[in-house]
């Protein structure tokens, strides 16, 4: 945990006062968004677990239909979102009540300028979406800009905010190394987001326990946590939330769902 510390006051210029929200970095981030006296978002483990999955379909050949029926299964296993495409938003609009719409963006290299981040983020929600899944420019990211990486996620946490969103970000932990990852995770915290999320579920691997450990070992326990990639089964879904995830994102929900119930 020295290693949050000395990392957290390398990249940002901090007064050295005492993290009041329980995160493993121990020093205050001077966050955009103070979480101190936010509760505690732990998982609960006797509660079902369909209530800790954002149902996804990012596929680029998902249709109307297709969209439409991912919406019909989150609304019959109570799956807490479905995630989108930004362009699939309005169409799952009108087909959803109790669950939630997430959208990602800037999805799946994080590789485009930040206005258009904005404005993506801004479309979603105009067109439905409650959460936005954000990629981080990975490449800034081990240029070792963090300034830009901070600016990149503050802006479209602001119109996230702004406009009663919530706003997780994708480091793609596959390609980072351990100084990155951790990295990228404060930048996160800093910037305001809401969650911090392993993977985007397209590069060469996804979720691990040790990286959702080592996630929720930093932000502490008032910031989400959303494993990502590569969950196909219950046994694995599982394991993440008793690693510290509070979200779980899969395609194979609904077989998670029913191994659970079996």
């Amino acid at each position: 945990m020295d290693l949050y510390y000395e990392l957290a006051k390398e990249i940002f210029d901090l007064d050295g006062k005492k993290c009041k929200c329980k995160g493993g970095h121990k020093v205050c981030l001077e966050c955009e968004r103070c979480r101190a006296k936010d509760k505690d978002c732990l998982p609960d483990l006797t509660k079902p677990i369909a209530g800790y999955i954002d149902h996804t379909n990012l596929k680029a050949e998902a249709t109307r239909y297709d969209i439409k029926i991912l919406c019909s299964e989150a609304e019959e296993f109570g799956f807490k979102t479905i995630c989108i495409n930004s362009a699939n938003v309005a169409t799952a609009r009108n087909k959803v009540e109790n669950s939630l719409i997430c959208s990602v963006i800037g999805f799946p290299l994080g590789a485009v300028p930040t206005n258009v981040k904005v404005f993506e983020a801004k479309q979603a929600i105009t067109d439905g979406a409650k959460e936005i899944d954000m990629v981080i420019n990975i490449g800034e990211l081990k240029s070792k800009e963090y300034s830009y990486v901070l600016k990149d996620i503050t802006e479209v946490a602001k119109v996230c905010h702004e406009n009663g969103a919530k706003l997780k970000v994708i480091v793609e932990t596959c390609l980072l190394n351990k100084t990155e990852k951790i990295s990228s995770v404060l930048i996160a915290k800093k910037a305001g987001a809401d969650f911090v999320k392993t993977s985007t579920g397209m590069n060469k691997a996804g979720a691990t326990i040790e990286d959702v450990k080592m996630m929720r070992e930093i932000v502490g326990p008032k910031m989400g946590v959303k494993a990502a990639g590569g969950i196909r089964n219950y046994e694995t879904a599982h394991a993440m939330l008793e690693a510290g995830a509070n979200r779980i994102g899969a395609s194979q929900s609904i077989k998670i769902a029913n191994t659970e119930t079996e």
